[in-house]
């Protein structure tokens, strides 16, 4: 009998194997689980085996982020990092502090500031002048659908009460029509197009920095969600190809390759080619992002009724619509015809909507062909559209940890969707009730990256820490093992990686081992874990 590479042992083990939930040993050859079971597995041990005793802690499969941004997250960590800032003290306190400790530096740029700092979620290209009038800044929030630039920022870009709206965007404006600062979705091209490109060591750098972020927090595989060049930020394929072919990339990765919304069909042939070009070690471009609307908390996310005012009346906008929906169904069809899949930013209910007739405009003209199309965020679904993600075959890709009670939500977005629309947001368990097959992700760096908050929010439908015992939508919480398979087997199959999210033999040995069985645990304790080990095809990519 042949001995093991890798033997962990005294469980417990988490297989996400239907057949057998539970186990107790497991055993890796190479990049692959050989034994999953007992006491049985320690025959497998041999002189040169390397044996984790788990102790009591928890084995589960690798986490996968069906839905994140690796390299501009790794990137902005080296850059002016707002992120887990309130208050607008505290974002210009750090904006002041970079400034004067980067002197040589052309543009301030990061991002990370969230909405519910500012009064009604805007700032002032004033209050970046009281810190920085010397250099421009162009700062992202953290939604990355906006962005928050002072004077000589937009100055320099000749951004004035003159310059009009872009057709996928808004320049916010006071009384008079001057614009304010806050520039919304496509209006952010307007200044980022001046901001110094970054080269291609930057990016690297970033994807690197992100991989080891990333492993730390138990994550092995991942889709970046926008690989092309948009909104002053550069294209990360080039970082994914450097690192896949000098073996640094140890993550496994799908890439989504970016549908310039300005163009049409002419472009399918390039990313054809991109495709092709892409297929290196542990990474491949077979997904096609297509980002339909914006976000609520801006009022671009695409609705089917108009958001209302700050009294609570109708207004007439209904948000935007990126690519027009006739058109989408066109271009859908065409991908899924090349056997791409297609991954959809589809925030608001129109959005989704549209979404889904694209699919299922495919499907009736190619048949199903199993690619895998999915959309992400999905924080407002008209009821009416749930089951047609099953009938569909279409993957709900759910970003957990925005399906809770807090400011954004619960200032900058309820009062303006209203009590109806409202609860139709994150439908996670309505979604899992009618047969849909969750995926799960994180937007990072829009939110934290890490799995074990969001299966917290997942299961509490409440933020990790919260106290005041508010539940959002007590019916959308999920048990923890649909959670949990909704972070490995859903998002490896959202990925294309059938031989990973499970543990069992002949699967990738793709591994994590937390502090505790957070199975047993109780809920409210979900987000205290700790990731100790991360394994990839058997190699241990970090360790606590």
């Amino acid at each position: 009998m042949s001995t093991a590479d890798l033997v962990f042992t005294g469980g417990p083990v988490f297989t996400g194997d239907p057949a057998r939930t539970r186990a107790s040993s497991l055993a890796v050859v190479g990049e692959r689980i050989t034994a999953v079971g007992h006491d049985e597995v320690r025959e497998l041990i041999g002189p040169r085996t390397e044996v984790v005793d788990l102790a009591g802690r928890l084995l589960i499969p690798g986490f996968q982020d069906a839905h994140i941004h690796a390299v501009f997250g790794g990137m902005e960590l080296a850059e002016c990092d707002l992120s887990g800032t309130t208050g607008a003290d505290a974002c210009l306190r750090l904006v002041g502090e970079y400034a004067a400790a980067h002197p040589e530096l052309p543009w301030i740029t990061g991002g990370g500031w969230s909405m519910e700092s500012f009064e009604g979620g805007l700032p002032t290209r004033q209050l970046l002048d009281s810190v920085v009038a010397d250099r421009p800044v162009l700062l992202v929030n953290r939604d990355h659908h906006g962005s928050w630039a002072n004077s000589l920022a937009l100055e320099l870009a000749g951004v004035t009460a003159d310059t009009p709206d872009p057709a996928d965007g808004r320049i916010e404006r006071d009384a008079d029509g001057v614009p304010t600062g806050v520039l919304q979705e496509g209006a952010s091209d307007l200044v980022s197009r001046l901001v110094p490109p970054s080269t291609a060591a930057d990016r690297l750098a970033g994807l690197l920095r992100a991989q080891t972020l990333l492993h730390s927090l138990g994550v092995t595989g991942w889709q970046d969600a926008l690989l092309g060049a948009f909104s002053g930020r550069p294209d990360p394929y080039d970082a994914y190809l450097t690192a896949a072919r000098d073996g640094s990339l140890t993550a496994r990765v799908t890439g989504a390759l970016w549908w310039d919304r300005a163009r049409g069909a002419e472009q399918i042939p390039e990313l054809v080619e991109r495709r092709a070009a892409s297929r290196h070690g542990r990474f491949r471009a077979g997904s096609v992002k297509i980002m339909q609307d914006g976000i609520a908390e801006n009022f671009t996310a695409a609705m089917t009724s108009p958001y209302l005012d700050g009294c609570g009346c109708a207004t007439a906008n209904t948000g935007l619509s990126f690519v027009d929906p006739e058109a989408l169904r066109g271009f859908v069809t065409a991908l899924d015809a090349l056997d791409f899949q297609v991954h959809f930013h589809a925030l608001g209910d129109r959005a989704v909507r549209e979404a889904l007739d694209a699919v299922e405009a495919a499907v009736a003209a190619n048949g199903r062909r199993g690619n895998r199309h999915h959309l992400a965020h999905l924080q407002v679904v008209h009821p009416d559209d749930i089951a047609r993600f099953a009938r569909l075959g279409a993957l709900a890709n759910i970003q957990p940890l925005w399906a809770a009670h807090e400011p954004q939500m619960d200032e900058l977005t309820i009062p303006f969707l209203g009590p109806e629309r409202a609860a139709w947001q994150y439908p996670f368990g309505d979604l899992v009730r009618a047969g849909a097959t969750l995926v799960a992700g994180s937007d990072w760096p829009v939110s934290s990256p890490d799995p074990l908050a969001g299966l917290h929010v997942a299961v509490n439908r409440a933020e990790p820490g919260a106290t005041d015992g508010r539940v959002f939508l007590p019916e959308q919480r999920l048990d923890l093992t649909t959670a949990l398979a909704a972070y490995t087997a859903g998002s490896a199959h959202a990925g294309g990686h059938d031989d990973a999210g499970s543990l069992r033999a002949g699967h990738l040995a793709d591994l994590v081992v937390l502090d505790r069985d957070i199975l047993t645990a109780p809920p409210e304790e979900i987000a205290e874990a700790r990731v100790e080990q991360t394994f990839v095809g058997g190699t241990r990519v970090y360790g606590a």
